[in-house]
């Protein structure tokens, strides 16, 4: 989910402020998709999900899922897969971002196929996690805002969102989608809370949904006076006249004729593929590029933020 400039995995990602994160919460109603997506968006994803603790991951080959790397978590724990549980035997961090792969002994029956194209821009999107419920409204001058986090309850959900533009995490972080909440997108907007890290982004690549991100962290926290204190955590579907940034550094967003939403951000795949391929080729030994890093603490987590285009962005992995 690290510190100033940094992401929101944690916090925020590129200069802007962001919180690592139906996946979600929806925007149309406070009832999350809790079972697997029908119709078009049939394969989109859900059946790729596996839980890594609080967390989810993706098989991306026969020994190996793919999650972030903020989230921690040690070799020797179990991966819950399909309803089968495979002992993780070693992981691997990338030095460019955020992506962390686990290798584990057994093989999976299925993986998903990743998306190398980079042409995510305007694509839609499924997106998974473990995140929260929608909690209660925020309101400002009578005008809808957005809503709190709600319970972390760690129900799988999903949501759509699309590609809204790749953003630039920085030093460890790299290219990252950024997809935002807004009130009138897809017909099942959604967006990431506390708790999706590590869950998968899929697009549509002709017949087959690939692959093509990892959630890495969302625009919090938001205020409504911009007073000292540490505000509150929210999906926003409009910025306009209330503070985000984060106590010391809040930033008034002022009126104007469009809607500003909160962005999250998912570490994009496409832009790692030389490392993804080093690893599942088994090019890099276990515990290289920092992997013996000790897992990071709750309270660390939500510390470290990101300040990506003038808002911060934290990672939700707590």
């Amino acid at each position: 989910m690290d510190w100033r400039k940094f992401t929101a995995a944690l916090a925020i990602l590129l200069a802007v402020s962001a919180l690592p994160a139906r996946a979600a919460i929806l925007a149309s109603t406070s009832q999350r998709n809790t079972s697997a997506p029908t119709g078009t968006l049939k394969d989109s994803g859900w059946d790729y999900q596996g839980q890594w603790g609080a967390y989810l991951g993706t098989p991306i080959a026969p020994q190996y899922f793919l999650t972030a790397g903020h989230i921690g978590r040690s070799v020797g724990q179990a991966f819950i897969y399909q309803g089968r549980s495979y002992t993780t035997t070693a992981m691997y961090d990338d030095p460019n971002s955020d992506l962390r792969l686990w290798k584990v002994s057994g093989q999976f029956s299925s993986f998903a196929r990743l998306y190398t194209a980079h042409t995510e821009v305007g694509a839609g999107m499924t997106v998974f996690g473990r995140g929260t419920q929608r909690g209660a409204e925020v309101r400002k001058n009578g005008d809808l805002k957005g809503w709190l986090w709600g319970s972390n309850d760690k129900v799988q959900a999903w949501g759509q969102n699309t590609v809204d533009s790749i953003a630039n995490g920085n030093a460890g972080r790299g290219d990252l989608l950024k997809f935002d909440f807004d009130l009138h997108g897809v017909a099942n907007e959604g967006f990431v809370t506390l708790g999706d890290s590590g869950g998968g982004v899929f697009i549509k690549d002709h017949q087959v949904w690939r692959l093509a991100g990892i959630v890495n962290s969302v625009d919090n926290p938001f205020s409504l006076t911009g007073q000292v204190g540490t505000g509150f955590q929210a999906a926003i579907v409009d910025k306009r006249m209330i503070y985000s940034g984060g106590e010391s550094n809040w930033t008034f967003n002022p009126d104007g004729s469009a809607a500003l939403p909160a962005s999250a951000y998912a570490t994009r795949i496409s832009s790692n593929m030389t490392w993804i391929n080093s690893v599942v080729g088994n090019t890099i030994p276990p515990g290289a590029n920092g992997n013996q890093l000790p897992e990071p603490s709750a309270t660390a987590s939500l510390v470290l933020v990101t300040w990506l285009l003038g808002s911060r962005s934290i990672r939700i992995n707590r």
